[in-house]
């Protein structure tokens, strides 16, 4: 076994304390340079006073003579702004609707591949999804369950990535191979209402959510219409139906099922629970919205929630905590959410704004600022 340590994975206090030992410094004499006392360097260094201001990093470096990341430590990503290529080839596959693809895979395994790529999605690798989705496309045709799966996953991820209309493309798609099956119909109409909502085009997400929810069966399916229709209905203002059509989404969520959610919704008491705050947020009732998020994150049910389901809940909760003058913990809630799912908070466009206006608003945090780095923003004096 090997026994040796990252340098990432001592304290940054002890790091400090070794590196000013090879420097030669007694703790008065570095305390001295950085114009502290001793007992703050020693309180650094044990770990009882913590070191998060990047300011404080970087004067420390100063003079211990050294680059405020070998501080810092190295993590991965690096940073560096990352790029996230391949929204391209997803529009060329897009654009070959009616032609039918050479099967070069089973379909077992064109199955196997959907599932990988679900999994993908509730992971938030976004990344390797943007390279498996052209080909998932053309693998799925002539399976149409699973050709309106990979329709609606290429819908939610390109949503994630800013490319709404491109989304509602892909739902679109996703609609028209679903014709004459009322379950696959309303699994797609979940990927038409949420590119409307990101278009902005609240009443039409609520009308498509709505027209076919009472025409399934499946609990999940209907329960998650009902939550698409009630976010819908906050995004227009509308108190009233925002409450009435989460309370139905609520009622399905708590009867008992025993499927393992075959339609991947992910669907149940803790997505309520989760559209509630979203909701509460875009109807203007951001202390509510708080509350309700700080009981949620300590609920059981929380944790049962897909990792992409967190992070991006954690971003909105971010937003939240800005709009209330809350910089810190808006920086906190993106920490949080990196730790979760990483790609969520590096490649969502959304996020990079958060950051920008959390840097922007007095000095960040040192992971907040390492986080806004790795982004690609310019990290703040």
């Amino acid at each position: 076994m090997n026994h040796r340590r990252d340098h990432n994975s001592v304290p940054l206090g002890r790091r400090v304390a070794q590196l000013r030992a090879r420097r030669g410094m007694s703790q008065q004499a570095f305390a001295d340079r950085l114009g502290k006392s001793k007992s703050w360097v020693d309180k650094i260094e044990r770990g009882v006073r913590r070191l998060d201001r990047y300011s404080v990093i970087r004067e420390i470096a100063d003079v211990l003579r050294l680059d405020p990341e070998i501080l810092l430590g190295p993590r991965q990503p690096p940073p560096t702004a990352p790029r996230l290529d391949g929204v391209d080839a997803i529009r060329a596959a897009l654009a070959r609707y009616h032609h039918q693809a050479n099967r070069t895979v089973t379909a077992d395994q064109a199955r196997r591949q959907v599932a990988h790529a679900w999994m993908s999605y509730q992971h938030a690798r976004y990344p390797q999804l943007l390279n498996a989705l052209p080909g998932l496309l053309d693998a799925t045709h002539g399976t149409r369950s699973l050709l309106v799966a990979s329709y609606r996953i290429t819908a939610h991820v390109l949503i994630k990535l800013d490319e709404p209309h491109l989304a509602r493309l892909a739902a679109d798609r996703a609609i028209t191979t679903a014709a004459n099956s009322p379950t696959l119909t309303a699994t797609a109409t979940i990927a038409v209402a949420q590119a409307l909502r990101a278009l902005g085009h609240h009443h039409l997400a609520l009308t498509a959510a709505l027209a076919v929810a009472d025409a399934v069966d499946d609990h999940a399916v209907r329960g998650t219409l009902f939550l698409q229709a009630g976010l819908a209905a906050a995004g227009t203002g509308d108190r009233r139906n925002t409450h009435d059509l989460l309370d139905y989404a609520a009622d399905l969520a708590d009867r008992p099922t025993h499927h393992t959610d075959p339609h991947h919704t992910g669907f149940g008491p803790s997505a309520v629970q989760v559209a509630r705050i979203l909701a509460a947020h875009r109807l203007g009732d951001i202390a509510e919205a708080i509350h309700r998020h700080e009981q949620a994150i300590r609920h059981h049910g929380w944790r049962r929630l897909p990792p992409e389901h967190r992070a991006a809940h954690l971003i909105d909760a971010a937003r939240a905590y800005l709009d209330t003058g809350e910089p810190t913990t808006a920086g906190q809630a993106l920490l949080h959410a990196d730790r979760i799912a990483p790609a969520e908070i590096r490649h969502r466009p959304a996020v990079r704004t958060l950051l920008a206006e959390i840097t922007q608003r007095g000095p960040a945090a040192a992971d907040v600022t390492r986080l806004a780095t790795i982004v690609g923003l310019t990290r703040q004096p």
